[in-house]
């Protein structure tokens, strides 16, 4: 008789964690739902390191994989110039862009000022978000929005770029940020993937 009770109470336990995890999927599903969100990324086809030539950049892919995870809109931050394609020749114009502090003329705009969440993507360039990023940034008044950080890299993770869009973004609240390795985001997608998914099922929005 015993043994039953402690059965039967083990059994009530596992159903009440099963119902208390399902709730609280709920609850964070229902919270996002009913803000409105955007992702804003840079990203950068043509030769990149570790992955070749590639069509689709990095961060666009990962750009792509949360936004189709949260119903968020999705804007790209695209420099009226384009980057080199060659590798070398990309890195040196963003050294001498980082060097410079420039702020490289963007096409087109999102209005930042109409969303609560907004997701800001970007390949690390000399262990900063590339200056196009800052251009976009700088647009906007970010009291009381919500920034959620994330990145491509092959080694630095977000390389502090968080702490630096806490100081830009004034009025912002910055949440933990997702790093994914360039080669990860090309070649392993599905891994990429899982990656978002755990990393928006543990945000706090």
């Amino acid at each position: 008789m015993k043994q039953k009770i402690i059965a039967l109470l083990m059994m009530l336990l596992a159903t009440w964690q099963i119902t208390s995890c399902a709730q609280t999927r709920h609850s964070k599903e229902q919270n996002i739902e009913s803000k409105k969100t955007l992702v804003a990324f840079f990203s950068r086809a043509g030769e990149n390191y570790g992955v070749g030539n590639i069509e689709k950049g990095n961060t666009h892919i990962i750009a792509e994989m949360i936004t189709a995870e949260t119903g968020s809109d999705l804007f790209y931050i695209l420099p009226v110039t384009s980057y080199p394609s060659d590798y070398t020749e990309c890195t040196t114009v963003a050294k001498r862009e980082l060097n410079a502090n420039a702020r490289p003329t963007i096409q087109g705009d999102a209005a930042v000022e109409d969303y609560d969440i907004i997701f800001i993507g970007y390949p690390i360039w000399w262990g900063d978000m590339p200056m196009p990023v800052y251009t976009f940034i700088e647009k906007h008044d970010w009291q009381g929005k919500t920034i959620i950080p994330f990145c491509t890299h092959e080694g630095s993770g977000l390389s502090g770029t968080e702490n630096k869009l806490k100081s830009v973004c004034k009025g912002s609240t910055v949440l933990e940020g997702l790093a994914v390795r360039g080669t990860t985001a090309q070649n392993k997608q599905e891994q990429a993937r899982q990656s978002v998914k755990n990393w928006l099922h543990k945000l706090k929005y």
